[in-house]
């Protein structure tokens, strides 16, 4: 008798304990957090609601809803990725994508994708991005039209992952990496370009150089004709002196009175002419002044 008072004792006390476990387990299971970067998808017996749930603390109904946790932080997926140019040369092209899962469309991509959604979204839209980008130009445009390539590509990734609600923050194309050979026939291009250029340069620099030594020599001659201009206008100022000069000395010479008093003179008389002796007169008149 005592040892079944015992057991139904025993009974009740496991019956609480699993009560209250079950309690517990209610409570503890009715409330949930979503961490900030995170947005939470509640699943109401398997059926994803519309609405995100945002960060904080919730209340689901036990057993009967569930909630799945989403990263929406951005998220940075690399890659390298092998296509054909234009011209058919094999380009490998190192990528960087940086993406986040607009907080928004968490459900719409749980629904629709799933949590995988970087292996079956991402890697697929930037391999067929780059390959039909790549098909369009050839490899020598691969590298001398680079941004217009890179803005190619990252709006054609834009647009694939758009359509299924992945925003798009950052793309860096960090290398494109041809054949051994057509790296080879591009350094030869350019080698061939700068050495054209090079002879172009010194074309116009012998030109130019000709051209100074042409005004050169022509101010030279200018100069030259200049002086001999300045010389002979010089000797013809010089000879113009001289004759002058000389002119001058043969008017001296004739005209210029020898200090020598005129022995006789004619008389103006009209009637007759008559010689006077003027020595004779001047010496008379100066013996009468000594006289007197």
């Amino acid at each position: 008798m005592k040892e079944k008072q015992i057991e139904v004792h025993l009974g009740k006390i496991l019956g609480w304990a699993v009560f209250g476990l079950l309690a517990l387990m209610i409570v503890f299971g009715s409330f949930y957090t979503i961490d900030a970067g995170e947005r939470g998808v509640l699943l109401t017996f398997g059926k994803a609601q519309s609405v995100s749930v945002q960060p904080g603390l919730h209340f689901k109904i036990p057993i009967a809803q569930s909630v799945q946790k989403m990263d929406v932080r951005t998220a940075k997926y690399e890659s390298e990725a092998d296509s054909s140019s234009k011209d058919l040369q094999i380009v490998t092209t190192s990528i960087a994508v940086n993406y986040h899962l607009d907080p928004s469309k968490v459900s719409e991509v749980y629904s629709n994708i799933g949590k995988d959604y970087e292996d079956r979204i991402v890697q697929p839209a930037i391999q067929e991005s780059i390959k039909s980008v790549m098909a369009k130009y050839t490899a020598e445009e691969l590298v001398t039209k680079r941004p217009v390539v890179k803005k190619d590509i990252v709006e054609s990734i834009k647009d694939r992952l758009g359509q299924s609600s992945l925003v798009v923050d950052d793309i860096l194309i960090t290398n494109f990496n041809f054949s051994q050979s057509f790296d080879n026939a591009i350094e030869a291009k350019v080698t061939a370009e700068q050495q054209a250029l090079k002879a172009k340069n010194d074309l116009v620099r012998i030109k130019i150089e000709k051209e100074q030594q042409i005004i050169k020599a022509e101010a030279n001659a200018r100069e030259k004709e200049l002086k001999a201009d300045a010389e002979a206008y010089s000797l013809r100022v010089i000879r113009e002196e001289i004759e002058k000069n000389e002119k001058l000395i043969q008017y001296n010479a004739v005209d210029k009175w020898n200090g020598a008093l005129p022995k006789y003179v004619a008389s103006n008389d009209s009637e007759s002419s008559t010689f006077l002796d003027i020595t004779g007169m001047i010496e008379w008149v100066i013996v009468r002044l000594l006289w007197e």
